[in-house]
C-alpha cells in the first residue's frame, strides 16, 4: 500500500492547518500506541497461570491414561460397595424360579456388580462370596449332571479326554463369545487380583451384566432373525429394532416373551421396533408383510427346521420329516413308555413326509399382519389363498403348525360357533347331550381358561403355539443357536452318515438330539427360557471347559463328541474386536472415550468390508482366502494396531512402561493372546529386544521397532484368529 501523502491546500497558508493535516497523516501510517496500563498486571499473570495450569492437567490425564491397566497390582476401579450384593440378582429373580430336569431346581443366587467391578483382596473375595455363583444348587446339579452325560458320550465312543483348560484359555473363550472380543489387559490384571477359582466365574458375570453383551448378542440375535441386508429403505430400521433388543437382553427379558412380542407386532416400525421383524419383508411386493419369507424365516429361526422346499412342491425325497416325533411326545418318561408308544398303532407318534399343505398353513398365520399406512402393521384375520402344484386353481387355505398341532388354541370363529350351540342346546333342555356332540377342542395341556384369553387372533395362536412349554423342538432350537454362538459350531448329531457336525438352522425331527442338548432343553424350559441361566449350565459344562490340547492325536471324532474343545476360526467380527481390543491396555466398552468408540466403529465397519463377511450364513465353516491373509498382513487395521501410537496403541505404552524385556513379552503376549508366553517364545523374543541383538540387524533396528514386529506377529499368528 503507498504511502498516503499530506494534502495542503495552497491557498491555506496558515500553519494550524498544516499542523493538523500532519497529524493525520501520522496517525493512518503509524501503528496504535497500547498503554501497558489498561491490562494489569495481575490479570496477565493469572491467564498465563490458566493456561499452564491446563496444560499440566492434560499432561496428567495423559499420562494417567498411558499407566492405566500396565500396573500388575491395580488400584480399584469400581466401588462394590455402591452396589448392593443382590442388586443384579434380583433382574435375575424377577424372571422366576422353576424346577429342572430329574427336580433340578434352577435358583437364583446373589448377582456379580455391573462392569467393571472392584478388585477385592483375596481374602475379601474368599470370606464373604456375595458374587460367587457356586451357592447356585440348581445349576450345579445341571452341571454335574451334563459332566456325567458327557463322560457317558466318551466312554460309548471310547475316547479319551483332553485336560480341563488353565483359566485364561476359558476366559478369552468367554469373551470371544459373549461381546465378540479378545480379554483387554485391564480385564486380565484385575482377574489375577482374585483367587484362581473364582476368576472365570466372575468374569463370566461381568460380561453377563455388561452393555458390550447386550448389544453384541443383539446384532447375532438380528442376523437369524430378520438377515444381514439392509432391508427396504422406508419400512425398515435396523439400528432401532438391534437397539431394541439390546434393551431386552440388558432386562433379561424372557425368550418366550421376546419370541410373542416379535411374532404378535403391531404399529409403526419406528415408534415400534419389532415391528421390523416383519417389515424387513415389506421388499418382496404390495408394501405388506410378505407371509412366505415370514413363514421360512420362522421355522428357521424359532424351530430350527428347513422347510423352505416345500414351498413349491411335496417333499419326494425325504428330506423333510414332520409330525410328533416319540423323542417330542414321551420326553421326560422312561425308555419302556416310548418303546411301547412306539410300537402301538397309534399313528399320532409317527412322523410323515413334508407337504405344501405344511408350508402354507404357517405362512397362512401371517397375512393377519395387514400393512395400515401411516398407523403401521394391523392385525386382523388371515385370510391366505394358494394355487398347489398340478391343481387348477386357487384355494382357501387355514392357518395351521406342521406338528404337534393339539397344543394350537382353536380359532376365534370355531370357539364362538361351539359356544353359540352350546348355548342354544341348553335353552332347549339338551345340555348334556350337546355338550357331548360339541366339544370345544383346547390343546391337551392349554391352561385354564382363566390363563388362556376368550378370543385368539391368529398371530396369538401362532405365538402361543411357539412358546408352549410343551413344544420342545422350539426349545431345542433356542439351546442350539445359544451352543453354537458359545463354540462357533452347532452340537454334533447321530445320522444315518455317522456322527457329524450339526446344522444350526436344520434339526430335522426325525433325529433326537443328544442327551446332553435335552438336558438344557429341560433346563432351558423350566427356568423360564431364562437365557442367562441357560449360558450358565453350558460354560459351567465339562464340554466348554476342556482343553484343545491333548497327549494323544486328536480326531475329528473327538471333536464332535466334545472329548477336545473343537477349534474353530473366528468370525469375521470376532477377529476385528480382537485385534482393535489388542491396541488398547483399557477395556473399550460403551464408557470409553468418543474418539475411542469412533475410532473403532470406524476401524470395524472398514476391516469388514476387505475381509468379508458370511451374513446369516456367518457359522458356516469355510477355510481362510487369500484376501483374508492379505488383509491380516498389510491392512490398515493391523498396521496401526501394531504401529506406535504413544496416545493409544497398547505397544508404545508396554514399550514406555515396561520394567524389562521379558515384561515386555509376556505383557504383549497377554494383551494379544490372551496367556503367557512359553519359556522358548520368552527366551526368544526376549533376546530380540537386547541392544546386541538389535545392533546385528542390517539395517539395526530400534527397541519400538522390534516391539511392533512382536505385537504384529502376534497379531498374525494363527493363534490369534482361531478359538481354541
Amino acid at each position: 500500500m503507498p504511502p498516503i501523502e499530506p494534502t495542503i491546500d495552497p491557498s491555506d497558508e496558515s500553519p494550524d492547518s498544516f499542523a493538523e493535516s500532519s497529524l493525520v497523516t501520522a496517525e493512518l501510517v503509524s501503528p496504535p500506541v497500547v498503554d501497558a496500563e489498561l491490562v494489569p498486571g495481575w490479570k496477565r499473570a493469572l491467564a498465563s497461570v490458566g493456561r499452564w495450569g491446563l496444560l499440566l492437567v492434560l499432561a496428567l490425564m495423559t499420562f494417567g491414561f498411558l499407566c492405566s491397566g500396565l500396573s500388575p497390582d491395580p488400584s480399584a476401579i469400581f466401588d462394590e460397595s455402591r452396589v448392593g450384593p443382590n442388586e443384579v440378582a434380583k433382574r435375575d429373580d424377577s424372571i422366576g424360579n422353576g424346577a429342572g430336569p430329574d427336580g433340578i431346581v434352577l435358583d437364583n443366587v446373589a448377582g456379580a456388580s455391573i462392569e467393571p467391578v472392584s478388585l477385592r483382596s483375596s481374602q475379601q473375595e474368599s470370606s464373604s462370596q456375595p458374587n460367587s455363583r457356586k451357592g447356585d444348587a440348581g445349576l450345579a446339579l445341571v452341571a454335574k449332571k451334563l459332566e456325567e452325560q458327557w463322560r457317558a458320550e466318551l466312554d460309548s465312543r471310547d475316547l479319551d479326554s483332553a485336560p480341563m483348560a488353565d483359566w485364561m484359555t476359558v476366559c478369552r473363550r468367554l469373551s470371544l463369545a459373549l461381546v465378540g472380543t479378545g480379554l483387554s489387559l485391564e480385564e486380565m490384571r484385575s482377574l489375577q487380583r482374585l483367587p484362581e477359582a473364582d476368576r472365570v466365574e466372575t468374569h463370566r458375570e461381568r460380561l453377563l451384566n455388561s452393555d458390550r453383551f447386550h448389544h453384541y448378542w443383539a446384532e447375532r440375535t438380528a442376523r437369524y432373525l430378520v438377515g444381514a441386508d439392509e432391508g427396504p429403505f422406508i419400512f425398515y430400521r435396523g439400528r432401532r429394532f438391534r437397539t431394541w433388543l439390546a434393551e431386552q437382553y440388558a432386562k433379561n427379558t424372557r425368550y418366550d416373551e421376546l419370541v410373542r412380542m416379535l411374532i404378535t407386532a403391531e404399529g409403526v416400525w419406528t415408534d415400534r421396533p419389532e415391528v421390523n421383524f416383519h417389515t424387513v419383508t415389506f421388499d418382496s411386493g404390495e408394501n405388506a408383510p410378505d407371509p412366505i419369507r415370514l413363514a421360512a424365516r420362522t421355522t428357521r429361526a424359532f424351530l430350527g427346521v428347513r422347510i423352505d422346499c416345500l414351498q413349491c412342491h411335496d417333499d419326494f425325497l425325504g428330506n423333510v420329516s414332520l409330525g410328533d416325533a416319540s423323542w417330542i411326545m414321551a420326553c421326560g418318561t422312561d425308555d419302556e413308555t416310548v418303546n411301547s408308544a412306539a410300537d402301538t398303532a397309534d399313528g399320532s407318534w409317527l412322523l410323515r413326509e413334508g407337504s405344501q399343505e405344511d408350508f402354507h398353513s404357517l405362512a397362512a398365520f401371517f397375512t393377519a399382519a395387514t400393512s395400515e399406512g401411516v398407523q403401521g402393521l394391523k392385525d386382523k384375520r388371515a385370510d391366505y389363498e394358494y394355487q398347489y402344484l398340478y391343481e387348477d386353481e386357487t384355494v382357501p387355505v387355514e392357518p395351521n403348525v406342521p406338528f404337534l398341532r393339539d397344543l394350537l388354541p382353536p380359532r376365534p370363529e370355531k370357539q364362538r360357533e361351539q359356544t353359540d350351540e352350546k348355548d342354544d342346546a341348553a335353552e332347549q333342555g339338551d345340555a348334556s347331550e350337546a355338550s357331548a356332540e360339541h366339544v370345544v377342542e383346547q390343546p391337551k395341556d392349554a391352561p385354564e381358561s382363566s390363563e388362556l384369553p376368550k378370543y385368539l387372533s391368529d398371530r396369538e395362536r401362532l405365538a402361543y403355539w411357539l412358546t408352549h412349554r410343551e413344544n420342545k423342538p422350539a426349545a431345542r432350537a433356542a439351546v442350539t443357536r445359544v451352543w453354537t454362538l458359545l463354540f462357533g459350531q452347532p452340537p454334533a448329531i447321530e445320522t444315518d452318515h455317522g456322527f457329524q457336525v450339526g446344522e444350526v438352522d436344520n434339526l430335522p425331527l426325525d433325529s433326537p438330539p443328544s442327551p446332553m442338548i435335552e438336558t438344557l432343553t429341560e433346563a432351558f424350559i423350566e427356568s423360564d427360557f431364562n437365557v442367562r441361566k441357560l449360558i450358565r449350565c453350558i460354560t459351567d459344562s465339562p464340554a466348554f471347559r476342556v482343553s484343545s490340547r491333548a497327549d494323544f492325536d486328536v480326531t475329528e471324532q473327538h471333536e464332535l463328541a466334545m472329548a477336545v474343545f473343537p477349534v474353530t476360526h473366528l468370525r469375521s467380527e470376532q477377529v476385528a474386536g480382537a485385534a482393535i481390543q489388542s491396541g488398547r491396555i483399557k477395556t473399550i466398552n460403551r464408557d470409553s472415550s468418543f474418539l475411542v468408540q469412533l475410532q473403532q466403529f470406524g476401524s470395524l465397519t472398514d476391516f469388514l468390508k476387505r475381509y468379508g463377511d458370511l451374513g446369516e450364513d456367518e457359522f458356516t465353516q469355510q477355510p481362510v482366502t487369500i484376501t483374508q491373509r492379505l488383509v491380516m498382513l498389510n491392512g490398515k487395521l493391523i498396521s496401526e494396531t501394531a504401529g506406535p501410537n504413544p496416545i493409544l496403541n497398547a505397544s508404545s505404552h508396554i514399550e514406555m512402561f515396561a520394567r524389562d524385556d521379558e515384561d515386555v513379552v509376556r505383557t504383549s503376549y497377554l494383551t494379544v493372546l490372551n496367556r503367557e508366553p512359553s519359556e522358548r517364545e520368552l527366551a526368544h523374543f526376549a533376546e530380540r529386544l537386547t541392544r546386541e541383538s538389535r545392533e546385528k540387524n542390517d539395517p539395526p533396528t530400534s527397541r519400538k521397532q522390534e516391539i511392533t514386529d512382536l505385537t504384529w506377529a502376534l497379531l498374525n499368528s494363527s493363534e490369534f484368529a482361531w478359538n481354541h
